[in-house]
């Protein structure tokens, strides 16, 4: 099977808050595999530093990059009372690590456009959006630079409302996959219509409704996943979860550690942590904040000084543990070995 655009059938998946470090992006590329560095959460200065060092390494790789939902940063009314109500809910947290919490902050668009205008003066084989389209202006901008863009769907309707803004590719994310969900469209693409179970099926459905090469993501944890998602369609896999526990990966010790304890048994969508859905092991925390507001970036910044509390106490309790649900598959040891196994 061609890989076309992606070189391989293996991509690490873009994991932000420290985790796709440009050493993980090096390893992943010496075994076989593309890496995407990860601009969320990080200054402009800080991204530019990320490319720089992976471009000395001699590494493949691409950047990733948070859209910023302009809805949340107008909220409404209702919204804000949301937030407020959430922010009293946190202050049991809070006083059991003598943190405060800060005031609701409602202006961080992740410095989108700053991103932008250094991509496109300094451009990156591959740049890949999440959390919704960057518009048609942007996608064609980047490719006059010299970028192959792709955007992150999770349905059908996502795939062709991306298709529309001139992709060069897709990222196909079915909700098994850990981490926040870059879902951008509401509700079911089709009413009445059935939800794809597997990684596979939601692979297959978006074969069916664009002409776009695209890499699968979602509980891939070993070589029949991957050609699984390969005979659906797809050209490639996006890893993360399976990746997580290695030596190279960036992660907490705290999160590797609990990817392999069976004191945790299940994982869950939450919103408790930054205000959008994403997938993490079931922890007390996840327990204890079942109706978090759906406002992010505002509820990540409230969490923030809980989760570095947490960190630093090594309560694997009250972090965000993000883990797709094939978590207990993970490995540890090099990325050498884990995508050794399932390249074959």
């Amino acid at each position: 099977m061609s890989q076309g655009i992606f070189g391989t059938r293996i991509i690490a998946a873009p994991m932000a808050g420290g985790t796709s470090t440009p050493g993980f992006v090096r390893a992943v590329y010496a075994a076989g595999g593309l890496g995407f560095l990860a601009a969320g959460y990080k200054g402009v200065a800080a991204m530019q530093a990320e490319i720089r060092a992976t471009r000395e390494s001699g590494a493949r790789f691409g950047m990733n990059v948070f859209v910023p939902d302009r809805s949340q940063l107008a909220p409404s009314a209702a919204v804000l009372t949301e937030l407020e109500a959430y922010r009293r809910e946190l202050r049991a947290d809070a006083l059991r690590y003598g943190v405060e919490l800060p005031p609701p902050r409602l202006d961080d668009d992740d410095e989108w456009q700053g991103k932008i205008d250094a991509l496109l003066a300094d451009p990156v084989e591959l740049v890949s959006f999440t959390f919704g389209l960057p518009g048609r202006d942007t996608v064609r901008a980047l490719q006059r630079a010299g970028s192959a863009v792709l955007a992150t769907v999770t349905t059908a309707a996502e795939a062709r409302q991306a298709a529309e803004q001139g992709v060069d590719a897709l990222v196909v994310q079915h909700g098994c996959a850990g981490g926040h969900s870059a879902a951008f469209l509401p509700g079911a693409e089709v009413a009445g219509s059935a939800v794809p179970v597997t990684t596979a099926e939601l692979a297959a459905a978006v074969r069916s409704a664009v002409a776009l090469p695209f890499a699968a993501a979602g509980g891939i944890m070993d070589a029949a996943g991957l050609e699984g998602v390969l005979a659906a369609g797809a050209q490639a896999a996006q890893l993360g979860t399976a990746l997580l526990r290695t030596d190279d990966s960036g992660a907490r010790q705290l999160h590797k550690d609990a990817l392999a304890s069976p004191h945790f048994t299940r994982t869950a969508l939450t919103r408790a942590f930054t205000g959008r859905p994403a997938r993490a092991l079931v922890n007390e925390f996840v327990r204890d904040h079942p109706a978090a507001p759906d406002a992010y970036p505002a509820v990540h910044h409230l969490t923030a000084p809980l989760r570095a509390a947490a960190a630093a106490a090594g309560d694997a309790e009250r972090l965000n543990l993000w883990a797709g649900t094939g978590w207990q598959q993970a490995r540890a040891g090099s990325v050498a070995e884990v995508l050794a196994a399932l390249l074959g």
